[in-house]
């Protein structure tokens, strides 16, 4: 294979964009590692293994990168450089040091801050009004290595994770095909990165989605955006059935009382939360799947319901 090399480990949307602009910018592709689909999970996002088979790549999805084959099978092929984009493992120094030229990896956070698991996620849940893609070289410690190039991006009132997730994507994309030249020249800019303490987030899980109604409005909206499906979702136990808040929207109407509230208004569902606030709810489901929100609320327009 003539001309510059990687070996790309790659998921999710981002690894097939990312896949997509190494093939654009020339670089020759030996090798993709992905990683196993697991059939319990709910594949939303575009597939690198389908990508790669049609461009004609070689491809495997070890159930570990950790193992001393694919280490000699990397490093057996010298390639130039090591991608990492949106891949599920931590890449070991042996791996990183098979690279001739470099171990890149794209990260979905304007780094130092949301270094980790779920960053998209994270930063919604945090109320972040802009997050965005960076392109950083690879060290042992998780997404501490140098910095090449970033790019913003906005999260709007009402951006759930999905439509954040797009917007980095695209992000990513484009750092990456506005960096090849320089990577390949060797004129790449590398800053060193602070390490930020407070900025390592960790892997979120389904419960970490339950929710507190006493806690302010904003903040349900936040946490109800950050983990909306495909995500396993926001949850609260209401009447003794658990919900599952899919959408919501910060509305100013007054809270029909103090404390925490399901109430009714123009034929509307609405939920008073801690500190006054008032979120409406636009999307409900319970176990046997979405509510009518308008016969909850004809339901609700006389008596208030607490919210535990």
């Amino acid at each position: 294979m003539s001309g510059p090399t990687a070996v790309v480990f790659a998921y999710h949307d981002v690894g097939v964009r990312c896949l997509k602009a190494l093939l654009s910018g020339g670089i020759g592709i030996p090798l993709v590692v992905t990683v196993p689909d697991d059939p319990r999970e709910n594949r939303w996002y575009a597939s690198v293994a389908e990508t790669a088979a049609d461009y004609g790549l070689e491809t495997i999805a070890p159930a570990s990168a950790a193992t001393s084959e694919l280490k000699s099978r990397v490093a057996a092929l010298k390639p130039d450089f090591l991608f990492s984009f949106y891949y599920r493992s931590l890449l070991s120094a042996a791996l990183l040091g098979s690279a001739r030229r470099g171990a890149l990896n794209m990260h979905g956070s304007l780094l130092p801050k949301y270094r980790g698991r779920a960053p998209v996620n994270w930063a919604i849940l945090k109320g972040e009004r802009e997050t965005g893609a960076t392109l950083h070289y690879m060290v042992e410690q998780a997404d501490a290595g140098d910095i090449v190039d970033q790019m913003s991006v906005p999260i709007l009132m009402d951006d759930d994770a999905r439509d954040v997730f797009a917007k980095v994507t695209v992000a990513a994309e484009t750092i990456l095909a506005r960096s090849l030249p320089g990577l390949l020249a060797g004129s790449a800019p590398r800053r060193p990165q602070s390490i930020v303490p407070g900025e390592y987030f960790g892997r979120r899980t389904p419960e970490d989605g339950r929710i507190d109604w006493t806690r302010p409005a904003r903040e349900i909206h936040d946490l109800v955006r950050a983990v909306a499906p495909p995500f396993p979702g926001a949850f609260a136990n209401v009447g003794g059935e658990r919900w599952e808040i899919h959408r919501t929207r910060l509305s100013d109407r007054p809270a029909p009382r103090a404390g925490a509230w399901l109430f009714a208004a123009d034929g509307e569902l609405y939920a008073a939360c801690g500190g006054g606030g008032v979120l409406r709810l636009l999307s409900v489901a319970d176990a046997h799947g979405p509510l009518d929100g308008a016969r909850l609320a004809r339901t609700l327009a006389r008596q208030p319901a607490p919210l535990g």
